[in-house]
């Protein structure tokens, strides 16, 4: 697609002035990102553009469209923030910013960096829901076009999706994007079941094509006596619900039964009753089976009357009737929702209540410090199935499955929940912990002479909202408590680092640390580590970093001498067994192999001088050696090269993954014996999704040796994959 077909599209709801933006930041892309290509071959510009295009499907305002068109050049040009800033303005530019990944900042790890990205864009959701429905549009694309990553990129990008991105689709009600995204992603992840599902799907479409035939005509013919106008039409079930049919309820295809649905438009919610006595005249519904989400709304907003029926020749068939504006809701949900007034968003009715859940994350922001944290609270709360509970009033109350009394107490009101004594579940009295269920009644007990909350409740509450409720409380009513608390925890953190804590707790070096952690004094942050809002190990960090660089000084003296000792004992080890490996401009140093990436003949390699254990070799892409770095640990990386004939046994730790099925280690193993490789361990279990996975050291020659040993078991019947690990 190019620009003239997006704005083709646009023309047909957005005005003359607005195509004139769109128009522009697609110029100003296309400049941006002149001369890149993407994996598949393709101008980068397409990636922008489609995305753009999908939210257009969605009826998105302009300026959503616009930050689509510009929303990897930040991150993927030479173009700045700030140029974005000037040029479109302050909210496209926080668009943009959201949706920008921390690639610049160093983290520990690659899944740190990655919990942070995903608070950068929850925050920035929170802010303005355009950012993530800009994201759901991005990924989309990313998964229609994941054929052209590697066999390791698709399955954790497919994963990654599955995980966090279908659960987002589906809070926000936007079946249209969820179902096409988890139908990809089984793709990749289990293609076995997919390709199957697909076929068996195939072999019965004829037939299902004549049994909704069969079935629109019996329904038209009812309602046009009615004189009831509506829209009929038939569909199949997405791959992904029935693969998650079949794993859930441990059943075979043959036994899942309403494979198809047969769906009702309407003009308004009387015709969607009228409609649902006609079909149950026409046909038996199934008991247990009705499902009335017009008079109850889903959370993410969703409506429509789901029954299943007894149909022609037997057949079990669900019938879903709704009016035309749920079904828009049910395709794009909370975009069908937002009217757009000159780029400005204007929620419609009582929206703001719906949607209540945003604020909530802007609170888990504000109490979590650490991203994993975050992330997993995210995924608690939010992305977790949910149970529908009611008030004595009749008021529905959601919460996150699992949940108890305190976490209904706190989602009432937070004084509600610190003054809980006790609570009535349909009646009956029940203990705290009592796990909810959907339909519950539930009454709390309240008394003016609460103590508060105990510290057993944050272990008892399963929300994260009732939880950071609960630490406020012991941090504005345990204010000197946490204070005294947070010293004793300091101290004794300092003493554990083998450390004097006068030398380290003066005044003004706790007011350093305070400041650096953004606490307005040290008594703040003193009640911060005794309420367990920040750890001492962390104030600890800051406190000696004075004293580390001194330390590091020292080491680098260390170093210094350590490699004159080293040339001097070259002499000194003629016989000194090198394992295959010279190090340049060295002779006969002490040489040993780095088990985080285990090298093999054949390998691109580098080597790391150790404190008093020689050269550690590694594999050139081996995380653990810190290219790019300043000082020390940039003196301490040497050249070394293997010899021209190197005969010896290396290690090599391989995962492999595949269908989990009976008698595949058997094979995996067979499979290896065949190449006359050894195998030095073993280890196999079973993860989600039916999914086997194995881990396996096997002892190997060169790098050609490792090729064949993985070709052989890549021939294994249900392998997915086989990649070479570090630990």
């Amino acid at each position: 697609m190019g620009i003239e077909q997006l704005l083709e599209k646009a023309s047909l709801y957005m005005k003359e002035q607005d195509l004139e933006r769109i128009r522009e930041a697609y110029d100003f892309a296309e400049q941006a990102h002149h001369g890149q290509v993407r994996k598949s071959g393709e101008p980068y510009i397409l990636h922008p553009v489609t995305v753009a295009d999908i939210l257009l499907d969605m009826g998105m305002d302009v300026l959503s469209i616009i930050a689509a068109l510009l929303h990897d050049v930040v991150e993927d040009t030479t173009v700045d923030l700030e140029t974005v800033r000037a040029k479109f303005g302050e909210t496209c530019a926080m668009l943009v910013d959201g949706l920008t990944k921390l690639e610049k900042i160093r983290f520990l790890s690659k899944e740190e960096q990655q919990n942070e990205n995903y608070r950068k864009m929850f925050v920035a959701m929170a802010q303005d829901i355009r950012v993530i429905l800009i994201k759901l549009a991005d990924r989309l694309h990313n998964m229609r076009t994941l054929k052209y990553q590697s066999e390791e990129s698709q399955r954790r990008i497919a994963y990654e999706t599955l995980e966090i991105f279908c659960p987002i689709a589906h809070r926000l009600g936007i079946s249209a994007i969820k179902w096409e995204m988890e139908d990809i992603a089984l793709r990749y992840l289990n293609p076995q079941q997919y390709y199957r599902i697909a076929n068996l799907m195939k072999k019965k479409r004829a037939e299902r094509e004549q049994f909704i035939d069969d079935v629109i005509g019996a329904i038209r013919e009812k309602l046009d006596e009615m004189g009831i106008e509506g829209d009929i039409s038939g569909r199949p079930k997405h791959l992904y619900s029935i693969y998650k049919k079949m794993t859930e309820r441990n059943k075979q295809f043959n036994e899942i039964y309403d494979l198809l649905a047969i769906r009702i438009l309407v003009e308004n919610i009387k015709d969607c009753y009228a409609t649902l006595g006609i079909i149950h005249t026409l046909w038996k519904p199934m008991p247990g089976r009705f499902k009335d989400y017009i008079a109850m709304p889903k959370a993410n907003m969703y409506q429509s009357l789901h029954t299943t029926v007894i149909g022609p020749k037997g057949e079990p068939t669900e019938v879903q009737i709704r009016t035309w504006e749920m079904h828009r809701t049910a395709e794009y949900g909370i975009a069908a929702h937002w009217a757009y007034k000159e780029g400005m968003i204007v929620p419609d009715g009582n929206f703001e209540d719906k949607m209540s859940w945003f604020r909530e994350i802007l609170e888990l922001q504000n109490e979590t410090r650490d991203a994993s944290e975050f992330m997993e609270s995210l995924k608690m709360d939010f992305f977790a199935d949910l149970v529908f509970v009611f008030t004595p009033s009749g008021e529905v109350i959601e919460l996150p499955a699992g949940s108890v009394p305190l976490d209904f107490a706190y989602r009432i009101h937070t004084e509600v929940g610190n003054r809980t004594i006790g609570a009535k579940v349909n009646g009956r009295i029940v203990p705290l912990d009592h796990k909810l269920k959907t339909g519950d009644i539930v009454e709390i007990l309240t008394s003016k002479h609460s103590y508060g909350p105990s510290q057993d409740w944050i272990k008892i509450a399963k929300s994260s909202h009732a939880r950071s409720k609960i630490r406020q409380w012991f941090k504005k009513e345990k204010r000197e408590e946490n204070v005294a608390k947070g010293r004793d925890l300091l101290e004794r953190e300092l003493k554990r680092l083998g450390l004097e804590p006068p030398a380290f707790m003066s005044d003004d070096k706790l007011q350093e640390a305070a400041g650096k952690f953004a606490f307005h004094d040290i008594e703040d942050m003193m009640s911060a580590i005794g309420f367990g809002g920040i750890t001492a190990a962390q104030i600890c960090t800051k406190l000696t970093e004075k004293l580390r660089k001194e330390q590091e000084e020292a080491n680098q003296i260390e170093l210094t001498n350590e490699k004159k000792e080293l040339k001097a004992a070259s002499s000194s080890r003629k016989n000194r067994p090198n394992h295959g490996v010279t190090v340049k401009g060295v002779d006969n140093l002490l040489v040993r192999f780095s088990r985080c990436c285990n090298p093999v003949p054949g390998d691109a390699i580098v080597g790391y001088i150790t404190r008093g254990r020689g050269v550690s070799v590694h594999r050139m892409d081996c995380l653990n050696i810190p290219f790019g770095a300043e000082g020390e640990d940039a003196e301490r990386v040497i050249e070394v090269e293997w010899e021209d004939s190197v005969e010896a046994n290396y290690s090599v730790d391989i995962e492999i993954t595949g269908h989990d099925r009976r008698g595949l280690l058997n094979e995996v193993l067979q499979a290896v014996s065949e190449s006359k490789t050894n195998i030095s361990a073993v280890t196999g279990r079973s993860v989600k999704n039916k999914m086997a996975l194995i881990h396996m050291t096997v002892l190997i020659r060169n790098i050609e040796h490792l090729s064949s040993v993985v070709e052989k078991i890549k021939r294994v019947q249900d392998i997915y994959s086989v990649q070479r690990i570090m630990q």
